[in-house]
C-alpha cells in the first residue's frame, strides 16, 4: 500500500516512520525546503503527558477576562471579521464545564502516555538524540493562592494515576537548584517527575532521516495545491511538482489543515492558536533551569535544551497572521530573565512564533473521513511534541489494519460534540 502525507512536521514524520516501519510505501509532501521548519521548529520543548489538559475547562472564561487585561498576561485576541474564528471560541466556551473538561482530559491523557511510552521505545530501538532530557516538570507558584487553588488538579492527577509532588519552597529549589537564587519571587510548586524535555525539531530532523534510511520519500519544497476526488475517495494530490497518487492519503498539515479539507466537504473544529518563543544561550549551567520549569502567572515554559534554554508561551487568537509581536517578546523575557537572571544571554536571543493546531475540546483528530482512503493526524494543539509519537503509531496501526494498543474512537471526527 502506498501512502501519501501531506505535512513534514513531527506529526507527519511520526506518521511516515510508523507507517514505512509497518511496511507500507511512503511520500511526504510539504512546502518548506526541509522538515520540521513550522510549528515543530522552536516549541516549548516538553513532552508532557501530566499537563495534557484541555484549555477549555470550568472557571476559564472569567481566567481569560484577567489575562486579556495583564500587562504580560498569557492571552491575546486579535479580532477578525472570520466565522471561523467565533464558532471555534464559541464551541470552546460549551466546553468549559467539569464535565466536558473530565471528558477531554480522560481522551487526552492516554494518548499522551502512550506517546511517551513510544517515545522511549523509540530511543531504545534506534538510539536516536535531541538534546532529550527525562528530569520531571516543575510547575511554579509566584503566589499562595494559587498554590492553594492546586486541589483540583491534583484531583485529577490521582484519578489518572499521574505521578506528582506537591513542593514547597525548598523542594522547588532542591528539583531546580537555580531558584536559590530567586527564592523570594514563588511560594512552591507542583512537579511530574515523569516528564521529559527535548528539541522537536532535532527529533523530526533524526526520524526522518531513519525513515528515509527505511524508504521513505520526501518531497519538499513541493507547494500542495488541493486533493482530488471523486466523491467517495481521494484519487491524487495535485502540486506544484505534478499530481501524486497512493491508495491512501494523511493530512498532517497542522493549522492549514482544516483549509486543504474544505473544498472536500470535510469540516474539522481546528483554529490556529498562535504562540511565540525565545531561545538563549546559556550563561552559567548552575544559573540555567535543569528541565521544564512552568510559570504559572504568565502560562510560560522555561526548558532547558543542550547548552540552550527554550521560553515558550502566548496564546493568541488572530487567524493565520505569522508577524512577531514586541509585546509578546516583552513577556517570555520578562519571565526567564525574573527566574532565571543569570542563566541564559537574552540579547541576541531567537524570537520565533508559530501555528497551534487547536481543536475547543482539545483532543486531537486522528483516523479516517467519509472519504474512504483520506485520514487525518491534525489537531494536537500545543500538545504535537508530546504526542506525536502516539499518533503517528496510532494512524500506522489504523491504516494497516491492525489491532490498536490505546482505543482509538476517541480521536475520530464523529466522536461527538467538540
Amino acid at each position: 500500500m502506498k501512502t501519501v502525507i501531506l505535512g513534514s512536521g513531527v506529526i507527519g514524520v511520526t506518521s511516515a516512520y510508523y507507517l514505512a516501519r509497518a511496511g507500507h510505501e511512503v511520500v511526504v509532501i510539504d512546502r518548506q525546503p526541509k522538515v520540521a521548519l513550522e510549528t515543530s521548529f522552536a516549541n516549548a520543548g516538553e513532552v508532557s503527558p501530566g499537563y495534557s489538559s484541555p484549555w477549555a475547562g470550568p472557571g476559564v472564561p472569567l481566567k481569560a477576562i484577567k489575562w486579556l487585561t495583564m500587562k504580560h498576561g498569557p492571552l491575546v485576541v486579535r479580532p477578525k471579521l472570520d466565522p471561523a474564528m467565533w464558532i471555534w471560541m464559541l464551541r470552546m466556551l460549551a466546553n468549559c464545564t467539569a464535565g466536558r473538561y473530565r471528558i477531554n482530559k480522560s481522551r487526552m491523557v492516554p494518548l499522551a502516555e502512550y506517546s511517551r511510552d513510544c517515545l522511549k521505545a523509540l530511543r531504545g530501538e534506534i538510539g536516536i538524540a535531541y538534546d532529550e532530557r527525562a528530569q520531571g516538570t516543575l510547575q511554579l507558584f509566584r503566589f499562595q493562592k494559587d498554590l492553594d487553588g492546586t486541589g483540583g488538579d491534583i484531583a485529577v492527577l490521582k484519578e489518572f494515576g499521574v505521578d506528582h509532588e506537591l513542593l514547597d519552597r525548598a523542594g522547588c529549589i532542591a528539583a531546580e537548584p537555580a531558584l536559590k537564587l530567586v527564592e523570594d519571587k514563588f511560594v512552591g510548586g507542583l512537579r511530574l517527575p515523569h516528564d521529559e524535555t527535548g528539541d522537536c525539531q532535532m527529533f523530526t530532523e533524526a526520524l526522518a532521516a531513519k525513515a528515509a534510511a527505511l524508504g521513505v520519500v520526501f518531497r519538499q519544497d513541493v507547494r500542495i495545491d488541493r486533493l482530488t476526488h471523486d466523491g467517495h475517495r481521494i484519487t491524487g494530490v495535485e502540486t506544484s511538482a505534478g499530481t501524486m497518487k497512493g491508495d491512501n492519503y494523511v493530512v498532517a498539515l497542522g493549522s492549514y489543515s482544516p483549509l486543504m479539507l474544505k473544498p472536500l466537504g470535510v469540516s474539522i473544529p481546528v483554529y490556529p492558536v498562535k504562540g511565540y518563543s525565545l531561545t538563549l544561550d546559556v550563561t552559567d549551567p548552575a544559573a540555567a533551569p535543569v528541565s521544564t520549569v512552568m510559570d504559572e502567572t504568565y502560562k510560560v515554559a522555561i526548558t532547558r535544551l543542550g547548552d540552550r534554554i527554550r521560553v515558550g508561551g502566548t496564546a493568541e487568537l488572530g487567524g493565520y497572521d505569522l508577524r512577531l509581536h514586541d509585546g509578546r517578546r516583552a513577556t517570555l523575557e520578562h519571565s526567564v530573565g525574573d527566574l532565571f537572571p543569570r542563566g541564559g544571554r537574552i540579547e541576541g536571543a531567537k524570537f520565533w512564533t508559530g501555528l497551534r493546531p487547536m481543536t475547543p475540546d482539545g483532543t486531537p483528530l486522528i483516523g479516517g473521513t467519509r472519504l474512504s482512503n483520506l485520514f487525518l493526524n491534525t489537531g494536537h494543539g500545543t500538545l504535537g511534541w508530546t504526542m506525536a509519537c502516539g499518533s503517528g503509531r496510532l494512524i500506522a496501526d489504523l491504516l494497516s489494519g491492525r489491532p490498536t494498543d490505546i482505543d482509538a474512537r476517541p480521536y475520530r471526527i464523529d466522536r461527538g460534540a467538540a
